[in-house]
């Protein structure tokens, strides 16, 4: 008999995220056979840009998350660098990616300690108060010794953090919404003082990288290895691309590319549509480019089952996030599963930990950080990097000098989005499908795929549904219901 099991919210995660699964027995053995991934917010940042000044970008899309707002001021400035017409010198551009890497940094850190980890790791006895209980237990769980370790270096890894956030505020004023990105580069000056600093910082988290969450990502792995086959979904995989290493943006750390179907392409844009048949957004506003996309509520549609809109390209779902990257730059490709999301985002902490230390070489005390321009009349633009989750968009539109059209399309819209106009799963939902569940009180199984994904509601949607209010945490049961 099938049994629906509904997480809400899943927790550990940014924002508010619903999953509902069916289970049924296949080969004897009960198994995830039916997903849904469900946004129960709504994201009206669109709606608050339009009509205002384009340099106002930057600051009110960093809201979005605080996670990881450098990001969206990476993509509004160089969605405004475009439609501007102007190019940051490179001290601008060397600070931006300093400051956006130390944001990576501190985001996957956070993600494999304080987010996933701990899914498998039985903490009794070690963390037994708040957040921490109630708790799922099960026996597959490290226990030990092992918990022991990890769970310190899940301690240790708060005060990483700590020191991330002041990696980054360095050369951005403040973390965790920076204040010198704008249009053209950044607005700190660039002293020998102040390279010395970061360069201090960042050696004791390279440190730590490379000593301690390297070696416990590693021990991970070969403690769960039925994890390198479970999550895997349609393996198609996006990357916008990341971190310029030239003034044109044509050279980057991470490359622009996908692979789809197994094999891998360039990215064209007019390729992405965003779908909204299970999505409560009106119809008005789907299978539209980003570049013509409306944000425009529905919260009554019919069959409509999350606030995520649904982005494919050339009409298939792509993953994006650290596997991604890795995968399309040929840095890791080992395979698409838990553990291989798990394993590459803590080798791409490495390899861009690493290229900050080179990018303090480029820098040149007292040149220019940034070059002025004037707001132009009209103008279409693009915006397009890499948040730690995924691939960013930002598309914008300025008529009589304002914005009279903006779109974001985040990465955990394409992860976690639902189906689309031709009934097709979204990449979580596709994961979690054959995922074998032990017990069905305990859908341990279900946030170890889920949260592989790290997932940033915060990101894709922003403001409760009307007339609901956001429950504790909950797993609902249903027998007999398919």
């Amino acid at each position: 008999m099938a049994t629906t099991i509904t997480i809400d919210p899943v927790t550990r995660i940014e924002g508010h995220l619903r999953i509902d699964v069916t289970v049924d027995a296949v080969g004897g053995e009960d198994q995830i056979v039916d997903a849904r991934s469900s946004g129960t917010m709504f994201r009206g940042f669109e709606i608050i840009l339009a009509g205002r000044d384009p340099r106002d970008a930057g600051q009110y899309t960093q809201r979005i998350c605080g996670v990881c707002p450098v990001s969206h001021a990476m993509a509004s400035c160089l969605n405004l660098d475009n439609a501007f017409n102007v190019t940051p010198p490179d001290n601008g551009r060397v600070l931006r990616n300093l400051v956006l890497g130390a944001n990576f940094l501190q985001s996957h850190i956070l993600h494999f300690y304080h987010l996933s980890a701990v899914d498998f790791i039985d903490t009794t006895g070690l963390l037994d108060m708040s957040p921490w209980m109630p708790r799922y237990v099960s026996p597959d769980m490290a226990s030990g010794t092992v918990a022991e370790t990890l769970v310190a270096h899940y301690i240790e890894a708060l005060q990483i953090r700590r020191k991330a956030q002041h990696l980054g505020a360095i050369f951005s004023g403040k973390l965790p919404h920076v204040s010198s990105f704008v249009v053209g580069g950044c607005t700190e000056n660039v002293t020998a003082e102040k390279i010395a600093e970061f360069r201090t910082v960042l050696n004791e988290m390279r440190a730590f990288v490379e000593n301690v969450y390297l070696p416990d990502a590693a021990a991970l792995g070969s403690l769960f290895p039925d994890y390198f086959q479970l999550g895997a979904g349609n393996g198609n995989m996006l990357a916008f691309g990341v971190f310029d290493l030239n003034s044109g943006g044509t050279s980057k750390l991470l490359s622009r590319g996908r692979y789809t179907d197994g094999s891998p392409g360039s990215v064209d844009t007019s390729e992405i549509t965003e779908y909204i048949k299970y999505s409560w957004f009106a119809d008005a506003g789907g299978s539209q480019n980003p570049a013509d996309g409306v944000t425009q509520p529905d919260p009554n549609k019919p069959d409509a089952y999350s606030w995520l809109k649904a982005p494919r390209y050339a009409d298939k779902a792509h993953e994006t996030g650290p596997l991604a990257r890795m995968w399309v730059n040929g840095h890791y490709t080992n395979g698409v599963s838990v553990l291989d999301r798990i394993t590459a985002r803590a080798l791409e902490t490495k390899l861009i930990a690493d290229a900050m230390d080179g990018w303090l070489d480029e820098l040149t005390p007292g040149a220019a950080v940034y070059q002025s321009s004037a707001i132009p009349l009209q103008a279409t633009s693009m915006g397009l990097t890499e948040a730690p989750r995924g691939a960013l968009g930002h598309w914008m539109d300025i008529n009589d000098s304002v914005i009279s059209r903006y779109q974001v399309v985040t990465p955990t819209n394409w992860n976690a989005s639902p189906r689309d106009d031709f009934d097709e799963p979204g990449p979580i939902e596709a994961a979690l499908v054959g995922t074998p569940v032990a017990d069905l009180n305990q859908p341990l199984e279900v946030l170890r795929v889920v949260h592989s994904f790290d997932p940033c509601l915060a990101c894709a949607v922003h403001m409760v549904r009307p007339g609901k209010r956001a429950g504790g945490y909950k797993v609902l049961i249903q027998p007999g219901i398919a």
